[in-house]
């Protein structure tokens, strides 16, 4: 697939989930202390600190798909 300049590569397969995606994301920035851009542009934000939040958004969604397929609770 050709990725346009400027469009959004990383869509929702199941786009009922962006709610929950958008509080783990708000979850997670608090917990690294990365404050989220109110405007959504993260051009001023280093790219540790990004990382670092998307590192952790990708730990915690690992850790609850693991809980889901070994029967356990999210929590």
């Amino acid at each position: 697939m050709a990725n346009q300049r400027g469009s959004r590569s990383n869509n929702l397969v199941v786009p009922q989930a962006n709610a929950a995606l958008q509080q783990l994301k708000y979850e997670a920035a608090q917990e690294l202390g990365v404050q989220i851009p109110q405007d959504g542009y993260y051009g001023n934000y280093t790219s540790r600190e990004t990382g670092s939040l998307g590192g952790y958004i990708t730990k915690r969604l690992v850790q609850i798909a693991e809980q889901q397929l070994s029967g356990r609770s999210n929590q």
